[in-house]
This record gives C-alpha cells, sequence and structure tokens, in this order.
C-alpha cells in the first residue's frame, strides 16, 4: 500500500462567524436561544447558531408569504436570471463551502469539492432553464406556484439537499422557509449570504436554524403550502400524519436499505469499485446506499476476496486531507447507533470484518466493515445503518436475487452489476426500487428524478418531475 504524504485543504479560506443568527426577509436575526454546531473530526465548538422558537418561525412565514406575491408575479425568464446568479456565485465561491461543507459535516474534501459542489450549482443552473418553460412541463398548460414551501433537509448532503430543495421551488414561483439539520446548519447560513450576494428580493428564501421542534412547527404552520422533507422513515410518518387532510402538498424521501446485486459474468473489478462507492461514499451516510450486497455464489469467494484487498487501502481520517477516503461519523449519537447495529450483526452470528486501519483518538470515526454469512432475518440486513457497514448475503438464480432484493420494507434505489444488458432490463423492470443504477452506483445528475417506493417515501426529486410538487 502506498504511503501518502498529508495534503491537507486550508482551513483559512473560509472564515467562521462566532455566531450566527436566523436569515429571515433578507437579514439575519437573532433567535430566542443558541446551540452549539461542533467538527465531528475533533468535536472542536466551531459555531454558536441561533434556537428558532415559535415566534421566529411565523417570522420567517410571515416574510416568505410577502414575498411570494411579487416573486410569483415575476415573468420566468426573470426569475430564471436570480437563479442563474446564486449558480455561478456557487461555482466562484465554491472552495470556500465545501471546506466549510467538511468542517461541519466530517465528508472528506475530495467529496464536497468534487461531487456535492458541482451538483449543488448544477441543480441551479438545470432549474434556472425550467423556469420560463414551465407550461412545458407537462402539468398543464398554465401552472400556478403553491405559495409556501416549508423544507426541513437532512445533514448527509447539507448543501446538496438545499439545492435539490430550494431550486425547483423558486424556478416555480415559490418562497421558502428552509430548516437545515442541527448538527449542520453552517452551508445552509452560507448560502443565505449567497441570495444576498445574488440581490434575491427579500423573504424569498428564509433560513431558520434549530431542532426537530422547529422542523415540527415549520411543517404543521397552517401558511405553508408545500412541505417537503428528507430524513428518517419514522420522521417521515409523523409528518404525513400531521399534514393529512391539511390540503398541503408533501414529498417525502426518507430510509433506504439497497440491495447491490453482482451476477457472476459481472466485471469484478469495476463492480468492486461500485460496491465501495456505494457503502463508503459519504461514510455511508447515504439513504440510497449500496448496504446490502447480493453476491452470485459461484463468485461469492473471488469477490470477497478483491473486494477486502479493495478495502485494505481505504484511508480513514482528516476530512480536510485530499487523499483521505472516509472520513467522520456526523455525530456522537449517528456513531452510537451505528456501533449499536454492529455489535447486534455480531451477536446474531454474522461474521465482521474491518481492514486494519488506525481511527484518530479524538472525534467520531468508524472503521469500514462488512458482514459476511449474513441471512434475511439478521437485523443488519434488514435496519438502515446509516454508516460504513456492509451486509453480504448470496444468490444463486435471478429470481432469487430479485426475491432477496425486494424483501425489505423500503424502496429507494438499487444497483445491477453484470456483462448483459437483457438482463439489467428485465432485473431492473422487477425490482422495487426508485433508482436502478446499471454498473455504477451513486450517480447522480440534476435531470433525472430521484424518490422512493414504499418506506422509502413518495414523490420525486430532480428533472422534470421535481417541478410537479412545486405546481398547482
Amino acid at each position: 500500500m502506498f504511503e501518502y504524504a498529508p495534503a491537507p485543504e486550508s482551513r483559512s479560506i473560509v472564515s467562521l462567524e462566532p455566531t450566527y443568527g436566523l436569515f429571515i426577509d433578507g437579514s439575519f436575526v437573532e433567535g430566542k436561544g443558541t446551540f452549539k454546531t461542533v467538527n465531528p473530526a475533533s468535536e472542536e465548538v466551531l459555531a454558536e447558531v441561533a434556537l428558532a422558537a415559535p415566534e421566529d418561525v411565523d417570522r420567517a412565514v410571515a416574510a416568505a408569504r410577502r414575498a411570494f406575491g411579487p416573486w410569483s408575479a415575476l415573468p420566468g425568464a426573470e426569475r430564471a436570471k436570480y437563479l442563474f446568479r446564486i449558480a455561478r456565485i456557487i461555482q466562484e465561491r465554491s472552495r470556500e463551502l465545501a471546506v466549510l461543507e467538511s468542517l461541519d459535516n466530517g465528508k472528506p474534501i475530495r467529496e464536497s469539492r468534487d461531487v456535492d459542489l458541482p451538483l449543488v450549482a448544477a441543480h441551479f443552473f438545470y432549474y434556472a432553464g425550467w423556469a420560463d418553460k414551465l407550461a412545458y412541463a407537462g402539468f398543464g398548460p398554465d401552472p400556478r406556484p403553491l405559495g409556501v414551501a416549508g423544507q426541513v433537509i437532512p445533514w448527509n448532503f447539507p448543501l446538496l439537499m438545499l439545492a435539490w430543495k430550494i431550486a425547483p421551488a423558486l424556478a416555480a414561483g415559490n418562497t421558502v422557509v428552509l430548516k437545515p439539520a442541527e448538527t449542520t446548519p453552517l452551508s445552509a447560513l452560507f448560502f443565505a449570504d449567497v441570495c444576498r450576494q445574488a440581490d434575491l428580493p427579500p423573504g424569498v428564501v428564509n433560513i431558520i436554524t434549530g431542532a426537530g421542534d422547529t422542523g415540527r412547527y415549520l411543517v404543521e404552520h397552517p401558511d405553508v403550502a408545500k412541505v417537503a422533507f428528507t430524513g428518517s422513515t419514522e420522521v417521515g410518518r409523523q409528518i404525513a400524519r400531521s399534514v393529512a387532510g391539511t390540503g398541503k402538498k408533501l414529498t417525502l424521501e426518507l430510509g433506504g436499505k439497497a440491495a447491490n446485486i453482482v451476477f457472476d459474468d459481472a466485471p469484478i473489478d469495476q463492480a468492486v469499485e461500485g460496491i465501495v462507492n456505494g457503502i463508503f461514499f459519504n461514510q455511508g451516510h447515504v439513504c440510497c446506499a449500496g448496504s446490502r450486497l447480493l453476491v452470485q455464489e459461484s463468485v461469492a469467494e473471488e469477490l470477497l476476496a478483491s473486494l477486502k484487498r479493495r478495502m485494505a487501502t481505504l484511508r480513514v481520517g482528516d476530512p480536510l486531507d485530499k487523499n483521505t477516503d472516509i472520513g467522520a461519523i456526523n455525530s456522537r449519537a449517528q456513531l452510537e447507533k451505528i456501533t449499536e447495529l454492529s455489535e447486534i450483526g455480531a451477536s446474531e452470528g454474522a461474521e465482521r470484518w474491518s481492514p486494519p486501519c488506525e481511527l484518530p483518538d479524538r472525534g467520531f470515526w468508524f472503521a469500514p466493515t462488512i458482514f459476511t454469512g449474513v441471512t434475511q432475518a439478521h437485523r443488519i440486513a434488514r435496519e438502515e445503518i446509516f454508516g460504513p457497514v456492509l451486509s453480504v448475503l448470496t444468490f444463486r438464480t435471478p429470481d432469487e436475487a430479485i426475491e432477496k432484493a425486494n424483501n425489505t420494507p423500503y424502496g429507494l434505489s438499487a444497483g445491477i452489476w453484470t456483462d448483459k444488458g437483457s438482463r439489467i432490463l428485465a432485473v431492473a423492470d422487477k425490482l422495487r426500487a426508485g433508482v436502478v443504477w446499471a454498473n455504477t452506483f451513486n450517480k447522480f445528475d440534476p435531470t433525472s428524478p430521484f424518490g422512493g417506493y414504499k418506506e422509502s417515501g413518495y414523490g420525486r426529486e430532480g428533472g422534470r418531475h421535481g417541478l410537479e410538487a412545486y405546481l398547482a
């Protein structure tokens, strides 16, 4: 294995404020309380952030309602100019944003720099292009915006989830109140500054920070016309119950337990790269992560040997080091959940393996882990771990693979690895998953719709389909 000299990205590129307020009606204002956001790689406090009380949420929603009339009345081409401007500013400031995202979230700088930020800008560019073409999106000749969109996003892709939510909402003529996750508020607050730099009219985008209670109050607010949530299935259920019967439009993008299916004719080395990307990208903090590996029996031994060799080369450590493959787990609570489920996997009889790797003594870390000898009855094969933990199952026939892949309450994504195009189409057609990748994994594009079946939620984000949830 190569020894790599450290290649740290400079922290000085981004200047952190000691305290951050709420972004309401175009300016930062104080909240009723504060909470701390920490760097998961070192546990150092990065900043104090305002905690929004119900009256702060009321103020933000009122600002968005006031802005809705003028914003929705703008010609689509005028709204597009603001979205294009935001996209260009994000590109110009992408290095700052990538460092900030890695500091606050724990993900490797390589991923925030090369995956998250280019996709964030691409979503704003893409939906800017739709803003003056809504009549041709297939939702009627004169589609109308809904009003105020209340949006609640998770901590695994803070800025990318913001782009998925805000870009189509603004293109369609809605205004927004967005709540980022309490462990990763900083890039959303930086985005508020991007909105000011782009001269976005006050009140069109409002950002309120806080924990679950803040999000609940926003979702249940009577003046919110549309709710978009990405996060856990459990919270998604609560939101669906609270919105039922109110007439609010709702999209939910929830958990997953994706099957990555490798057939005996798959190119093994390519499949191994896809498996590694599928479960260890972003420390496995991915709702569509390929956390269940289904391998055809005849190649299981060869594939596992190759996978273990590849895992031994993964570098775990400082997220700001450009050589790092696996960064820090986002929070202590998440680390405890991953640890608990992994211990349950071992106690239920699955065989656990991790490559030798030295974990830093401060921060929240978990070594990349695989479990073999897993059955469908194991909890690690059924529950979403949301960490760098892979469960390996085997199959003999395509029908058995399909049955095992679909044997889950989730239905967000799946992967198929085979040399036969006809097999890809035949198997993909039978998988109950919103997104099926063929001979690749975790590939995202703003033009492609994303979303799930069953307990993975409903509605689609991205593509032309992503506009539908924001139009009447």
